[in-house]
């Protein structure tokens, strides 16, 4: 493998791993941050729809797998999120330092509105409506409160597995 898989596969091995430690006892007013949809989307941001699409696949199956959800549903809204970000990356044409920051906050807050849709069609979500904008809206809010301390260490990361070009005379 090379060191761009072995290096995403580590990433996305420690965001489950916090995800369901850490990181779900940590509630603020009744809701726990979605690490996983930052990772997929601050990699979908730096590398494209493509990456972002399949690392949100990853991240969503092995979320669904490893916590007791509805197997799927996840997956399905990380891929979509990712490819989406992937892809409005190319008419973001501001180096604002903000811009990962706001792009995740509002990434993760359609990802969970589409996961509460798409559960509550399959029967598996039963909270009134209010309730699932506040669910969306506290976590993308939580999202973007640690994205600028994860960016930079998920951009060093990314950069660092990429390969270097040689040029030859």
């Amino acid at each position: 493998m090379t060191r761009r898989v072995l290096s995403v596969v580590a990433i996305l091995i420690t965001a489950v791993l916090l995800q369901s430690t850490v990181f779900s006892q940590l509630r603020l007013l009744g809701v726990r941050p979605e690490l996983l949809f930052l990772v997929t989307i601050v990699l979908a941001l730096l590398e494209g729809p493509n990456e972002g699409a399949v690392v949100g696949f990853a991240a969503g199956l092995a979320q669904d797998m490893f916590l007791d959800q509805p197997k799927g549903i996840t997956a399905l809204t990380l891929t979509l999120v990712g490819y989406g970000v992937g892809m409005a990356r190319q008419y973001i044409v501001s180096p604002s330092p903000l811009l990962p920051t706001i792009v995740v906050a509002v990434g993760t807050a359609l990802g969970m509105a589409f996961y509460e849709v798409v559960a509550f069609l399959l029967g598996s979500f039963n909270l009134p409506a209010t309730e699932a904008v506040r669910i969306a809206l506290l976590t993308a809010a939580y999202n973007a409160v640690l994205t600028p301390i994860l960016y930079p260490l998920l951009r060093r990361i990314v950069e660092g597995s990429r390969p270097r070009r040689v040029v030859r005379f």
